[in-house]
């Protein structure tokens, strides 16, 4: 496998962030009118954080002289980064259709965490 290009984490990074950005102001702006629940409006910002968090992450990651050509840690935090936030906004927008989703929220989570100590190893 090979290593990902700091350009490819830079550009994923510069994703997750805005499209954690935006799904934040959706959750606080868009579910409400929908009738979801206060609950679910607070998960769904859980995950808009989260993807905030791990894009600017990945940016710093992929100026890294060490770290940015690193085979693992990039793509683990990045999977787990779109597993983790999208299970859980697929699961506050739609539960009853994305039911199957709710174990991967934590695998995403598992994955992240993965990337991180795989930097410290």
């Amino acid at each position: 496998m090979a290593a990902p290009s700091p350009n490819l984490l830079w550009k994923v990074g510069s994703g997750f962030a805005g499209a954690g950005i935006m799904a934040g102001a959706f959750g606080a702006h868009g579910l409400k009118s929908r009738g979801i629940a206060p609950e679910s409006i607070a998960s769904f910002q859980t995950g808009s954080h989260y993807l905030v968090f791990n894009g600017l992450a990945l940016l710093l990651l992929s100026l890294h002289p060490r770290f940015s050509v690193h085979r693992f840690a990039g793509p683990a935090i990045a999977g787990g980064a779109f597993l983790f936030s999208g299970s859980i906004f697929a699961l506050v927008l739609n539960r009853d259709r994305f039911k199957f989703l709710g174990p991967i929220t934590p695998l995403g989570g598992v994955l992240m965490i993965a990337g991180y100590v795989s930097m410290v190893l």
